[in-house]
């Protein structure tokens, strides 16, 4: 018997246990990295039955979690309770509890660097501490959004530093996260999930879990066909709400709103998908995603002209809306920004989260503080600022108080994010002037003389 085959069998053994145990409920879970994708997560794996041990860097976190309390706004703290009490779930900062798991999934953050390069710090991270305590017949899985060849290229590396092999000794799978934050009609269990291996018993171990947890698997036939996947999922967002931004200059010009010609397209029954434009794109994918293909398709000296131009659409909204505010004081107040007080309406990425990542608000404050502007925000859900990367400047400020007082004496608003925990009526009332990036006030049937789509 050659090593092939002898390799082969320990790992189809492997693999045989590692399946008996998830079929029985005894397999143990970790995931690593509690945030707007872990957490969810780890909520689904418990309640599917599974002993889960969530693993965070920051003791906040789990400090919070511990005591019952939630710090993602659409996840009840109701549900972290009932998981804890029912003993389906532990979490820790000590990660040499990582011996203790037969699965460990990663779901850290893979942002862009100053120059817009993949920085896969995070996920890099997590390999080499999981390289110290990785047993054989583990199985680590990313769901962190990559390019095409991360865990062949750089995890697999890493995590064989320990002296054990993937596809014998150990697994790796990638099954990248689909969560939509906010989204009441699709929590994890209900999405489908796409699932690669490295190797066909890695597959296996991978759908044998995800089966169990939610509600479909689709099985691809590599590591980066699944990276693939995602990537594709957003950059097809991407580029449909670029065009749709560029439609809404060409249309405003033209005096054509591009709200109703929307509203009048989407009646058509095939061959037409409804999508919107904004002041810029926010949260942890639509604009980073392309960028992650892009850089990776310059090895291959293969061009990108169609994602990037897509790319550059979408950063330059918030210049338009800037431009387009500045407009709208000139020829009603004749005033320009220089001045004049601007309240923001929504600081999120997107309504009904309270998550600011990438937010195009952020982009905005900082264009109009640099104009002159003395600008302030309102988020019914983010009452503070938090450190960002990109916007450290910004950290700490805090959210007005929706009251007639502190509504009054502004020039204008500025809605950014069109949360539904927002009285449009009364800020209708109390602005002289509201450019509407949401078109929020037509869609709730509020007509305003002052509102300016934009």
């Amino acid at each position: 018997m050659n090593e092939a085959t002898t390799s082969h069998g320990q790992a189809q053994t492997l693999s045989r246990e590692t399946i008996n145990k998830v079929e029985q409920r005894h397999a143990v879970i970790g995931v690593i990295g509690l945030g707007y994708v872990g957490l969810p997560l780890v909520v689904a794996i418990a309640n599917s039955g599974f002993e889960t041990l969530g693993f965070d860097i920051e003791p906040s976190k789990v400090a919070m979690l511990e005591s019952g309390k939630s710090y993602i706004g659409h996840l009840p703290a109701s549900i972290i309770i009932r998981v804890f009490r029912e003993r389906k779930l532990e979490v820790t900062t000590d990660f040499s509890r990582l011996a203790e798991v037969d699965y460990v999934i990663i779901c850290v953050p893979t942002p862009l660097n100053r120059h817009r390069e993949p920085d896969l710090t995070f996920v890099e991270a997590t390999c080499w501490s999981i390289s110290k305590y990785l047993k054989h017949g583990q199985i680590v899985v990313l769901e962190s959004t990559t390019y095409p060849g991360t865990c062949h290229d750089v995890m697999k590396p890493i995590l064989e530093t320990s002296g054990l092999i993937s596809g014998r000794d150990f697994f790796i799978a990638y099954s990248p996260e689909r969560e939509d934050p906010g989204n009441p009609n699709f929590a994890t269990p209900g999405i489908p999930k796409v699932i690669g291996g490295d190797g066909e018993e890695a597959l296996r171990l991978a759908a044998a879990l995800y089966d169990c947890i939610v509600v479909k698997t689709i099985q691809v036939s590599s590591l980066e066909a699944a990276e693939a996947v995602k990537l594709t999922e957003n950059i097809f967002r991407a580029v449909n709400i670029a065009l749709v931004n560029e439609l809404k200059i060409v249309y405003t010009a033209m005096g054509i709103d591009i709200w109703e010609v929307i509203q009048a397209a989407e009646t058509k029954p095939f061959g037409y998908m409804p999508f919107y434009p904004g002041p810029g794109l926010g949260g942890h994918c639509i604009p980073i995603d392309p960028f992650y293909l892009t850089w990776k398709a310059r090895e291959y000296k293969v061009p990108t002209r169609f994602i990037e131009l897509a790319g550059e659409i979408n950063t330059s909204m918030p210049t338009y809306v800037v431009e387009q505010l500045a407009r709208a004081l000139d020829r009603q107040f004749r005033k320009g920004l220089n001045g004049s007080r601007i309240l923001i309406i929504g600081i999120a990425y997107k309504k009904n989260v309270d998550d600011p990542r990438e937010s195009p608000a952020l982009v905005l404050m900082e264009m109009l503080e640099q104009r002159g502007a003395d600008v302030e925000f309102f988020d019914p859900l983010i009452p503070v600022i938090p450190n960002t990367r990109q916007h450290p400047t910004l950290r700490g400020r805090r959210s007005v108080k929706f009251n007639p007082e502190s509504l009054c004496g502004f020039s204008a608003a500025l809605i950014v994010t069109d949360h539904d925990d927002v009285d449009y009526g009364a800020l209708a009332s109390a602005m002289p002037m509201i450019i509407d990036t949401r078109n929020v006030f037509m869609r709730k049937g509020i007509r305003s003389a002052n509102v300016v789509k934009a």
